[in-house]
């Protein structure tokens, strides 16, 4: 049933795909716009995959060598060479789920501005079809890709008749951990690149023609324009999607690995906890369907927001009910996992949890990001201060909107596992990301509505026009802040359940802060997030200087630009964007991918366990912080384009406080779109790099020695041999007591 869930998924992509497409796409300098868009795209995709190619090959090769090794008698290592295929399977298919939201993006933008001429009911309509192609594809690749090859992989490994929780089910999640990693891995760069390539080019572009030149933002006279367009793309579309597909896959991965502990009678042969977070991803993909039918307005004055809303919110409806029967249906009456009682309703609460934390997280995102809303009328207020006073209040409201997102996250975290243990965060984690698709079909729509406007103003169309690309575009940048606030929530769940899988394999039971090798461990985890963010930020200030230099020198060198008598050359921006990116991106995916290895093989599993506490805490943080604050700074500065109200006084675009609200928006740029999303990359791959090394690096393992006590060996109630006493410590612990 699951992969024929993902293929549903991939065909109504495929149709809404075919509908934008045949969309009308305006006159034929709207076209030719558009094309040099997804030409810039589509060249920044070729330079990012061709780096990538090598990663992907080098990194293949040393997997299936660390495949090969199958340790001793006493601390087996349940692995194979397979896992190198899985691996390159996973980075194919997230790479190819950035390409189709990106291709059919840059469709569907021009299609948008033209829609916007008749409506802003029908521009909804286009932009919001487009978005559902990348949340449906998105989705559907990964419930097809992880099912299919589970499938595969089980057949491969898993005799007929052995256990559920074996060691050849052991094996067989191990190596699908590969389809994670390959994932994860290409998510990191995508995200990474498309940050350091579309804020390069705002930063440039707002810079110069803002605020040197006094153009709008969109000007067709400014050379940063289409290079800032094609931003939107590679950044918030294909770096996006890559994102949420591996945030699914491995939500997704790390409750299969928890189920594979449970002791569960049922009539999947003991598969149920295995199965179950998978159907789940299923029936949410088909839901989300369902409820983008709901997403539509009538009239001008109907609210976007609201539309949009209603989608979401009907979607997380209909799976939490769907997940009901679900659970009474797989799952047997009563389940333990690490000698946690729990019932089969209890799993069901747990995923109500997840859909809870999802839903909140994103109302509590909007309250801090939205135009009208008191966060965002702070920072207006203080612009009319200046420069220095906009930049603290927009820094302000970012530390401030950690709060509620924490303790809405300790509570989802402390009730998930109340009611199901660690089982019950994981699949709580895989509740929310159940409904992935709607997420980010509301959050790619955004990117296509910001281009739309770029194409109306570059085009000179009616102010009619821009006024509803405009109103698009404000919610869009509500939503993608949301979005962000939805995946680094998802992020922070998924840690830790791939944390206790981690702890479960290596043969850990606990981590002690107060042994120093450990300690250290947690204070190197938490600097991680700040030195990644320094370098994503720094590289978006080199390269945004660049094209500053390169917008000024065409303005001084080209005569006839601020006439329309010359085009400028827009290329040469996109040149620069498109080097800066693929080069920097380079330094940040290292940390994530080769911390992991260093520490967990020089100092063993427990104090690695304390490097990822340390990197998941202040990476969730980071990531709210950032996020947020960029989102306010944004819609702050926006607000002045209707006009705001500031002591008794008016004040509008070109104004002083509007001018200090851009300064905002430029710091606030590589914050919500380069480091701040990335950091739910950075602490989920730190935790599926480790989860593949663990049995290479578990107790027992290269001189990594527990101490076996007493109580450990002595023998049970139940007059348990002592023989069989010790086979069982080894099947839960992975270490055989004498």
């Amino acid at each position: 049933m699951i992969p024929v869930f993902g293929l549903v998924g991939i065909l109504v992509m495929a149709i809404q795909s075919a509908w934008v497409s045949r969309q009308d796409a305006g006159d034929a300098n709207m076209s030719e716009l558009a094309g040099h868009i997804a030409d810039g795209a589509m060249a920044f995709l070729k330079a990012e995959w061709k780096v990538l190619t090598y990663f992907v090959i080098i990194a293949g090769a040393l997997l299936a060598w660390s495949g090969t090794m199958e340790g001793s008698t006493e601390t087996p290592i349940h692995s194979s060479p397979i896992i190198a295929v899985a691996f390159l399977i996973g980075a194919v298919f997230s790479a190819f789920a950035g390409y189709l939201g990106m291709r059919i993006a840059t469709k569907a933008n021009v299609r948008t501005t033209q829609a916007a001429r008749t409506s802003l009911a029908k521009a909804l309509k286009v932009s919001f079809t487009g978005g559902t192609v990348m949340g449906f594809g998105v989705a559907g690749l990964a419930i097809f890709g992880l099912g299919g090859l589970f499938i595969v992989l089980y057949y491969s490994f898993v005799p007929a008749g052995s256990l559920a929780s074996g060691v050849d089910m052991k094996k067989t999640i191990e190596v699908l951990a590969g389809f994670s990693l390959g994932a994860e891995s290409i998510a990191l760069f995508a995200r990474v690149g498309g940050g350091i390539y579309t804020k390069a080019a705002d930063v440039g572009a707002d810079l110069v023609g803002k605020v040197e030149a006094g153009i709008p933002e969109d000007d067709v006279r400014n050379p940063a324009t289409i290079a800032d367009n094609v931003g939107d793309n590679v950044g918030d579309v294909a770096g996006m999607g890559a994102d949420l597909f591996g945030s699914y896959v491995a939500t997704i991965l790390a409750t299969m690995v928890l189920g594979q502990e449970i002791k569960s009678t049922d009539q999947f042969g003991g598969m149920a906890p295995i199965l179950l977070p998978m159907l789940i991803a299923g029936l949410g993909l088909i839901f989300s369907i369902v409820s983008s039918w709901f997403v539509k307005i009538s009239k001008e004055t109907d609210s976007v927001q609201n539309a949009l809303n209603i989608g979401n919110w009907l979607s997380i409806v209909l799976t939490g009910i769907a997940s009901y029967f679900a659970v009474q249906w797989m799952l047997p009456a009563t389940m333990s996992i690490r000698g946690f009682e729990f019932t089969s309703m209890a799993v069901f609460c747990s995923i109500l949890v997840g859909l809870v934390v999802g839903t909140l997280m994103s109302l509590i995102t909007e309250y801090y990001t939205a135009m009208g809303k008191r966060p965002v009328r702070s920072i207006i207020n203080q612009s009319s201060t200046g420069h220095a006073t906009n930049i603290i209040g927009g820094l302000s409201v970012g530390m401030e909107s950690t709060v509620l997102p924490i303790l809405v996250l300790a509570a989802g975290i402390y009730g998930s596992y109340h009611f199901a243990g660690f089982y019950g965060v994981a699949i709580a984690a895989a509740g929310m990301m159940a409904t992935t698709a709607m997420q980010l079909a509301i959050d790619a729509f955004g990117p296509i509505a910001d281009n739309a406007g770029g194409i109306a103003e570059m085009s000179g169309l009616p102010k009619e026009v821009r006024e509803r690309t405009d109103n698009l575009d404000a919610v869009g940048n509500t939503t993608a802040a949301t979005g962000k606030g939805f995946a680094i929530a998802s992020a922070a769940l998924t840690s830790l359940a791939l944390f206790a899988a981690f702890a479960g394999i290596s043969g850990i039971t606990a981590i002690d802060i107060y042994k120093a090798n450990v300690l250290a461990g947690l204070f190197v985890g938490g600097m991680i997030p700040f030195i990644f963010s320094s370098l994503c930020i720094s590289a978006v200030g080199r390269a945004a200087m660049a094209m500053v230099q390169e917008v000024r020198r065409q303005f001084r060198e080209i005569p006839g630009i601020m006439e329309y008598k010359a085009k400028p050359e827009y290329e040469k921006c996109v040149a620069i964007s498109t080097n800066a990116s693929i080069r920097e991106m380079m330094l940040p995916g290292a940390i994530a991918l080769i911390v992991p290895l260093i520490v967990g093989f020089t100092f063993g599993p427990e104090v690695l366990g304390g490097l990822l506490a340390g990197v998941t805490v202040s990476g969730v943080l980071m990531g709210i912080f950032q996020s947020n604050a960029g989102g306010a700074w944004d819609n702050a500065k926006k607000s002045f384009e209707k006009g705001v109200m500031i002591n008794g006084k008016m004040e509008y675009k070109g104004s002083d406080p509007h001018k200090a609200s851009v300064t905002g928006d430029t710091v606030g740029d590589p914050f919500k779109d380069t480091s701040g999303p990335s950091m739910n990359i950075l602490i989920k791959l730190m935790s599926i790099v480790s989860l593949i090394i663990a049995p290479h690096i578990a107790v027992g393992v290269h001189g990594n020695a527990k101490a076996i006590t007493p109580k450990e060996i002595k023998i049970n109630a139940s007059g348990q041999s002592a023989i069989a006493r010790a086979d069982a410590i080894k099947t839960e612990t992975g270490i055989k007591p004498d």
